[in-house]
């Protein structure tokens, strides 16, 4: 099937990309790395959109230093996350979960902007955002705004980006000495959407924990977390279990998934040493 857009426009910086999507109606759609709209727009999904192309707004890109916090703009690619330095040092998370995403032609396009708006429940970046204590900066006719991500993913494919806003950079707490990163999936394949995910933070001997493909959204595991951080990693596995709300589907039922994300978990406990 071919896509079926009403219109394209290319933005020149930000103000213009917010002006083109008023002037849209409610019909038009940001396109960034396109790995994500493309591929609805084939399937049919969606018609008819407006596409503002925000590909060559360089103030949108890269990565720096903000005080005490790491700020990666919306067209910071996959490919990018995984060698740049600040990212190594700062969030590694990121870094880490960049190569589980799809496949090299997707990663060497596909933004970290474009994967927390679209905001699949089985993508690894909304999960790490949570894990890290992100926050997410919108931009829009009425100025900046910056919501936490925890309250960022608020069902499926959905979230708190309000009609006519851009999703233009995601910031982070710098990560302390000692703090440990680690994220783990099961797939079917290498570079499938994963079945179950967790991304996890240890910072100060405390635990976040971020799970994907478990959910309508990414979770944050509450009472795996509490238990994780008192070293007891069995009650952190059942308590899981009550954490999470994973589908069933044709991929994997919702017993299954659970059973995985609780394996992942303690393999997960046994990266950060500790103690079962």
């Amino acid at each position: 099937m071919k896509a079926s857009i009403g219109g394209y426009a290319q933005a020149e910086t930000v103000a213009h990309a917010i002006a083109l999507l008023g002037e849209a109606g409610g019909e038009g759609r940001i396109l960034a790395g396109g790995q994500s709209l493309v591929a609805a727009l084939n399937l049919g999904t969606s018609e008819g959109d407006m596409l503002i192309d925000i590909a060559g707004i360089a103030a949108l890109r890269g990565v720096k230093l903000d005080g005490d916090r790491l700020v990666i703009g919306a067209l910071t690619r996959h490919c990018d996350l995984v060698r740049d330095p600040l990212v190594g040092e700062h969030a590694p998370l990121f870094a880490k979960a960049a190569p589980l995403v799809a496949h090299d032609a997707i990663r060497n396009r596909g933004t970290i902007g474009g994967s927390l708006a679209y905001a699949d429940p089985a993508a690894e970046y909304p999960a790490c955002a949570i894990a890290l204590d992100a926050a997410i900066i919108l931009e829009g006719p009425d100025g900046t705004r910056e919501i936490p991500a925890r309250d960022f993913f608020t069902g499926l494919f959905e979230t708190a980006r309000a009609e006519g806003e851009i999703l233009t950079a995601i910031t982070v707490p710098k990560a302390q000495d000692g703090e440990r990163h680690v994220i783990r999936e099961g797939t079917r394949r290498a570079g499938d959407y994963a079945l179950a995910g967790l991304a996890v933070v240890m910072r100060d001997g405390r635990h976040r924990i971020g799970a994907f493909g478990l959910g309508d959204r990414p979770l944050l595991c509450q009472g795996a977390m509490a238990a994780l951080d008192q070293g007891d990693v069995d009650g952190a596995v059942t308590a899981l279990a009550q954490d999470v709300d994973p589908p069933s589907d044709a991929q994997a039922s919702a017993s299954y998934r659970r059973h995985l994300a609780g394996v992942l978990l303690r393999r997960i406990a046994a990266d950060l040493g500790v103690a079962p």
